[in-house]
């Protein structure tokens, strides 16, 4: 069974878990090595193992990389285009229309000058 937080917050500086201790760490200097906050962490009175540390760092790199997907995401729906297949497919025509992709990428280069 997991330990209750020894301080929520009630003034004497400690944080609630380890965890929580470990970003805080992160946050002041996301390039300290594992053993640089285990050091940090220890001047402190909280002994942490590096396999927690690893262990927090992935949970927040997977915690950008979902908001991430989700920013990407939520462009994609703000741009009204539904499916992507139908995107292709348009384009094409409109490749089709104007004499092949490369008379279309000839066009786009031109736009984009």
């Amino acid at each position: 069974m997991a330990k209750a937080p020894t301080d929520a917050g009630n003034g004497n500086g400690q944080p609630a878990s380890k965890s929580e201790a470990i970003r805080g760490v992160l946050a002041q200097n996301p390039k300290f090595t594992s053993r640089e906050i285990i050091a940090r962490l220890a001047e402190r009175g909280i002994k942490v193992s590096t396999t927690m540390v690893y262990y927090v760092r992935s949970k927040q790199k997977q915690a950008s990389r979902r908001a991430k997907r989700e920013r990407v995401a939520e462009s994609s729906r703000q741009t009204g285009i539904k499916n992507p297949v139908e995107l292709v497919l348009r384009v094409k025509d409109l490749a089709r229309e104007v004499g092949g992709i490369r008379h279309l990428k000839q066009l786009v280069d031109l736009l984009a000058e």
